[in-house]
């Protein structure tokens, strides 16, 4: 079966400053997560990608902007059923506000029973993203063959709950994943009753966070990292 080379978008205006975006209008990426994606081209030299996916949102859209600049004719296509959870009431508010919401403490415990108010459930956002990626995943491969790849970019959650599937986890676990910005997680679905593969999770090329007393330490050990929605900055 093909392989799906899964990106989060990079980092945005509002995962710097600690709010949950959302379906928010207006948020784009940030002065780093712009780097990052220019740095997406490099990243991806060399691999002969079929089609392109992607979440509507504008974060998204700019990711793959100097991807998209670089290779013209690769086949994009926009999908509403990977766009960002819809957290509802909880849209731009600051995470550390959210925190003391009574909620968070079934978002953080028991996420398959979390519904955010006005919103949609956690477990409907999984259902809808899962079953939009192994139908691109089957449309890849009947027009482009068995060992096509192609690249989806959608938003930290989603990639949450697309792992957990494929790693066949409870939804109540998938707090236990947390894909950077602008990362790439790779998965191979096989036919049933084959289960996928988790070929390589998160990979951003970049290790600084884990040099102790640097500003890139500082940066990915923030609070807002290991916040329980959003997928963190």
């Amino acid at each position: 079966m093909p392989t799906l080379l899964l990106l989060r978008h990079g980092r945005t205006t509002a995962n710097s400053s600690g709010l949950l975006a959302g379906r928010a209008p207006g948020v784009g990426l940030d002065e780093y997560g712009a780097a990052q994606a220019a740095a997406l081209p490099g990243r991806l030299t060399g691999i002969p990608l079929a089609l392109v996916v992607h979440s509507p949102l504008q974060r998204c859209v700019e990711t793959l902007a100097p991807l998209l600049a670089r290779r013209g004719d690769l086949p994009t296509h926009a999908d509403e059923r990977i766009t960002e959870c819809e957290y509802g009431e909880w849209t731009g508010r600051a995470l550390g506000e959210l925190a003391g919401e009574p909620l968070m403490a079934t978002v953080r415990s028991h996420p398959s029973a979390a519904v955010f108010p006005g919103g949609e459930s956690l477990r409907g956002m999984q259902a809808r993203v899962v079953e939009a990626v192994r139908d691109w995943d089957a449309r890849v491969a009947a027009e482009h063959g068995q060992e096509a790849i192609w690249l989806m970019c959608t938003h930290g959650d989603n990639i949450k709950a697309i792992v957990a599937d494929a790693l066949g986890l409870h939804l109540d676990l998938f707090q236990r994943i947390a894909p950077h910005p602008a990362s790439v997680t790779a998965i191979r679905y096989g036919a049933p009753p084959t289960a996928p593969l988790l070929l390589r999770f998160g990979d951003t090329g970049d290790l600084a966070e884990f040099v102790p007393r640097t500003e890139a330490a500082a940066r990915d050990a923030a609070e807002a990292t290991r916040a329980p929605v959003g997928g963190g900055a």
